[in-house]
């Protein structure tokens, strides 16, 4: 057989598949089936779904009341688990930790603490896996059943320190579900970057339904992955005199006009109901007026990022050492003990009290273990990030 007789054979296979396709796709596009497929049956729901939204708002309300702390709190967590309408209410009940003073969700650790008294944690550190643990709590208890909220592993390269933070202890993974951000150092280890994976539409969605003041400390965050949530920077000490460590912090997810809102409020003796609700109350000229003098401060000023510094300790003759006001909750001296307040502009106008109040402190009270309390309008990652920023090496800072 010659070579042309093989391919004429071949062109006309060819030309008989194409054709047989082109057939049968011009059949199956204008055949319709005789009966329409059966809608798939309904998933059966638990009967516990079938409740009234009456009693069933009762009984979660009652539920959140009576559950103060954990690890009773877990039951408030257990409702919003049941299904989708109970989960519903449960977001309708529960507050954020600026409102109530209790954390919740995993979604309240990135919300801001409360504004009349601190949330007190501490920190537990393990120098044999680099690992630095938060607890919610006053100090560790007996049975070792605090509740966990962020873990923090150190990881050092070339040329910086990473300590990625997660909501277990067991996965630092960027790619868990789990993965909370990062603080990375530079060379010296006076620089620190905090890095927040949270993004814009998962804080709207965290917070159906609020109705909150627009001086508020709302993040200003960029629809990305991770974004800067604040820039922490420690002093060089090149001529190593005593003291201890002195640090700024510029929060760029959170501005000014928080801060100053607040102090305003406060000084004209309103309410923390009254800034934090929008909704007319007997008061409204008081809030009104607050609003006028708030309004007449610069922007640029109220626009700029919060930054904290050190507030200043005294020296104590008799104990030749610096000394400031834990108020019993730290109890060991040590180079990382510190108290941040708000650097706040003479121009503003703020008072006293909102000068010296401390917004996050930290410090020691046994071998590895340090405390932790912070208040509005830090968040509780941002003020983890901000305490381990402490454990890093600065040769540079320390006289």
């Amino acid at each position: 057989m010659s070579l042309k007789s093989i391919l004429r054979d071949l062109k006309e296979v060819r030309d008989g598949l194409g054709g047989i396709s082109k057939r049968s796709w011009s059949k199956s596009s204008h055949i319709a089936p005789d009966q329409t497929t059966p809608p798939p049956e309904n998933i059966p729901q638990s009967p516990w779904a079938s409740l009234p939204p009456e009693l069933l708002h009762d009984i979660i309300r009652r539920v959140e009341e009576s559950e103060t702390a954990w690890p009773a709190r877990a039951a408030v967590v257990s409702c919003a688990s049941v299904c989708k309408s109970w989960r519903g209410i449960t977001m309708e009940i529960v507050r954020i930790p600026e409102q109530c003073g209790k954390l919740t969700f995993p979604i309240s650790l990135k919300q801001p603490g409360p504004r009349d008294s601190p949330i007190q944690c501490f920190i537990k550190r393990n120098r044999a896996t680099a690992t630095y643990i938060l607890y919610y709590g006053l100090m560790p208890s007996e049975t070792e059943s605090d509740k966990l909220l962020l873990a923090a592993r150190r990881i050092r390269r070339a040329t910086c320190t990473d300590f990625v933070i997660s909501l277990s202890a067991k996965n630092f993974s960027r790619s868990s579900s789990t993965y909370a951000g990062k603080l990375r150092s530079g060379f010296l280890g006076t620089k620190f970057t905090i890095y927040d994976n949270q993004t814009a539409s998962s804080t709207a969605q965290a917070q159906p339904n609020r109705r909150l003041n627009p001086k508020q400390a709302s993040p200003k965050l960029p629809a990305t992955t991770s974004h800067t949530a604040g820039n922490i920077t420690y002093e060089l000490n090149v001529l190593r005199t005593r003291g201890p460590r002195r640090m700024h912090c510029v929060m760029d997810s959170i501005p000014l006009s928080s801060v100053i809102a607040e102090a305003a409020s406060v000084g004209k003796g309103i309410k923390e109901e009254e800034v934090v609700s929008s909704s007319p109350s007997p008061k409204g000229e008081a809030s009104a007026e607050t609003e006028r003098e708030i309004a007449d401060v610069s922007p640029s000023l109220l626009d700029q990022p919060l930054v904290l510094k050190n507030k200043s300790p005294r020296w104590h003759e008799q104990l030749q050492c610096w000394c400031l006001n834990f108020k019993g909750r730290v109890t060991v001296a040590s180079v990382k003990n510190f108290q941040l307040v708000a650097d706040i502009d003479p121009s503003l106008d703020a008072t006293p009290e909102e000068h010296d109040r401390v917004i996050l402190q930290f410090g020691k009270i046994g071998k590895d273990i340090f405390t932790m309390d912070y208040r509005y309008p830090l968040s509780a990652f941002q003020a983890f990030a901000i305490c381990i920023s402490s454990f890093d090496t600065k040769p540079a800072c320390e006289g």
